[in-house]
């Protein structure tokens, strides 16, 4: 088993990577004139659409491969080994999956590709526009394919005598909502993924009207409902099994999760007013793009050990990847906008400082305010090591102190 699962991540990798490189040739091709194209981009298109759906049912064979060798007791495999041992009931093997580095990778790449699935199977909503979101879903889901392969395998085998039996789970995580929390969470931070791919893919081919967000708006609720209610059972699961003494603790990947909901719910509201009035497009958009960039941040902050928290792994390499690939997100998203921030004109302006339009703007620059208070927190140990050669921790008083004012604000 393995074996097939090995197998398997090199075959999504290909499928992943032709839906991506194929995809993105074709939707070029497109936009040239008639006379210069390459025979069939239309056709090239499409068998890019169906390797993208492959790439979810290969996807899904590897994660069921890694839950066969949990319930199998295959300590071959290291992951197996790390996370698993005999004794432990079944909820939590299948919630190995999603315990340790390796294997919660896997379960944001097979989410990615589940959501690229069903974006790819109901394209007939708008053909052109889904194409391009799911080009960009493929080159998100190319990260991560290639970061499971090379980087964090999770069928990597144990060298020398295989042990006979595991070291089991992490006691802290041995609780009901361990099997229900981060997949919940997970399912808010890749679902992100979506909105982000439609508003890109609107400003890259000059969308005309408001199409995108009568499309996206479901995406982005169900997303957001996802995020809420993962960061909901987290700060239960904090008050019952860390002993906080509260559901709160400021701790750096709770702080992680809080900051897209936050950019999140601040796209919910503004959003309205681009789909009534025709305003805050550019808001809109950074807004998007900065909520699926602190997704990637709090992958990052969680996988490569940069911050003190029960929720981190140990320190890893990993986290270079990912500070690479926000690099080339951020890239991409600034030169597309420099590019087409005249599509951006906005139709309408704001008539007064009283009124239901300045009420939304107000109300976006408290979220923002209350996000980056969150995200100069969590960082500043990390800058503090860069500076001065040591880690300056901000505790709970920071946040209650800065935080205390934009709530009531808000």
């Amino acid at each position: 088993m393995p074996q097939f699962g090995s197998f398997t991540l090199l075959l999504a990798l290909a499928l992943t990577a032709y839906s991506f490189v194929v995809g993105a040739l074709s939707l070029w091709q497109l936009t040239r004139p008639s006379a210069a194209r390459i025979s069939g981009p239309e056709r090239l298109l499409e068998t890019s659409r169906r390797s993208g759906i492959s790439s979810f049912f290969v996807l899904t064979c590897t994660a069921l491969a890694l839950v066969w060798c949990a319930f199998t007791n295959n300590f071959s495999v290291a992951y197996i080994l790390e996370h698993s041992n005999r004794a432990l009931p079944g909820p939590y093997k299948f919630a190995a999956l999603w315990s340790g580095q390796e294997g919660s990778l896997l379960l944001w790449a097979w989410l990615l590709a589940a959501y690229g699935f069903i974006v790819r199977i109901r394209q007939r909503v708008d053909v052109r526009l889904s194409a391009y979101a799911s080009v960009i879903l493929a080159g998100i889901q190319l990260f991560f394919v290639v970061l499971i392969n090379f980087a964090a395998n999770p069928f990597a085998m144990v060298q020398g005598a295989i042990p006979a039996d595991g070291n089991g789970l992490n006691p802290l995580l041995q609780y009901p909502e361990m099997v229900i929390h981060p997949p919940m969470l997970y399912l808010g931070y890749v679902g992100f993924s979506v909105p982000f791919a439609f508003a890109l893919g609107a400003l890259m081919m000059r969308y005309p009207g408001e199409k995108w967000i009568h499309i996206t708006r479901r995406w982005t609720m169900v997303t957001w409902l996802f995020l809420t209610c993962g960061i909901f059972l987290g700060a239960h699961w904090a008050y019952s099994v860390l002993g906080w003494g509260g559901y709160w603790g400021w701790d750096p990947v709770e702080n992680a999760s809080l900051m897209p909901w936050l950019t999140g719910t601040a796209f919910l509201h503004s959003v309205m007013m681009q789909e009534k009035r025709g305003m805050m497009k550019t808001w809109n958009v950074w807004l998007i793009f900065s909520t699926f960039l602190l997704t990637l941040l709090g992958t990052l902050l969680t996988r490569a050990g940069l911050v003190q928290s029960v929720h981190a792994f140990a320190q890893s390499s990993i986290g270079d990847w990912f500070v690479g690939f926000m690099i080339v997100v951020f890239a991409v998203c600034l030169f597309t906008y420099l590019r087409q921030r005249d599509h951006l004109r906005v139709e309408h302006r704001l008539e007064s400082l009283v009124s239901r339009e300045s009420s939304f703007l107000f109300n976006n620059l408290l979220l923002l305010a209350a996000c980056f208070t969150i995200l100069w927190g969590t960082l500043f140990p990390i800058i503090s090591e860069y500076a001065q050669g040591h880690k300056v921790t901000v505790g709970a008083p920071y946040y209650n102190r800065v935080g205390l004012p934009i709530g009531l604000f808000l």
